[in-house]
């Protein structure tokens, strides 16, 4: 059963950011052999003049397949909140292990709702509650709880959020084919940005920074039209993810 876990509001300007505590959390865990974790993906919420945030109101999640036992690995993640979160920050921790098909939904839901929403701690908990999700405060005034649950419920949807950090190129040049970039990269698929597959034999320029999105809970390269040839997409394209 894969276990979710997501965190936010850890950083304030000038610190470690959340993106960076996330990766090095998923890479204790790994080495004490509690599970193997996916990529981090970071998900945007609601920007309002009433939600307090360091830059852009974003959590970060990251799944665990094969997990460890669940006190073991929640154990980690608190102390590993406690000791790197920045002074002034208002961390969340966010777990989740369910197979109901209901409450993810209902996490979803919530998710999606951050998205548009100012939402409350009570929310947050009563939710979290409900569905059996681990919610926890680790300093501050603890808000952070409500990204941390909004943030699991958007990977859990599996259409929402950019990886952290961008993915290698497959080799030297500019160019390359679809099926390459599948054989060679961590990518899962390559699609337009309206969302069309494109065929193995097609031809992708790489340029800029090289950054993925979730859709369909596989790692995904958008591209665009450009000129008559597809380029990977840019910072402009990938705001409403």
């Amino acid at each position: 059963m894969t276990l979710y876990l997501c965190i936010d509001d850890t950083d304030q300007i000038g610190t470690k950011g959340t993106g960076e505590l996330a990766e090095e959390l998923a890479t204790r865990i790994q080495q004490l052999g509690l599970g193997e974790c996916s990529a981090v993906t970071r998900h945007q919420l609601y920007v309002h003049e009433s939600i307090p945030y360091t830059s852009h109101n974003s959590a970060m999640c990251f799944s665990i397949s094969q997990p460890g036992p669940l006190a073991a690995i929640r154990e980690l993640a608190i102390d590993h909140l406690n000791r790197e979160s920045a002074a002034g920050s208002d961390p969340g921790l966010c777990l989740f292990q369910g197979e109901d098909g209901a409450c993810r939904r209902a996490l979803v839901d919530f998710g999606c709702r951050a998205k548009r929403e100012v939402l409350t701690k009570e929310q947050a908990y009563e939710m979290a509650e409900r569905c059996g999700a681990l919610l926890s405060e680790h300093g501050g005034t603890g808000d952070g709880i409500i990204g941390a649950l909004a943030g699991l419920g958007l990977r859990l949807g599996g259409s929402d959020g950019r990886f952290k950090g961008q993915f290698e190129a497959p080799g030297e040049g500019e160019r390359f084919t679809v099926a390459q970039l599948l054989r060679e990269t961590s990518l899962d698929q390559v699609l337009s940005l309206s969302h069309e597959p494109l065929s193995p034999t097609e031809q992708v320029n790489l340029e800029g920074k090289l950054k993925a999105v979730l859709l369909n809970h596989r790692m995904t390269l958008l591209v665009s039209r450009d000129d008559q040839r597809w380029v990977n997409a840019q910072k402009r394209h990938l705001h409403s993810y």
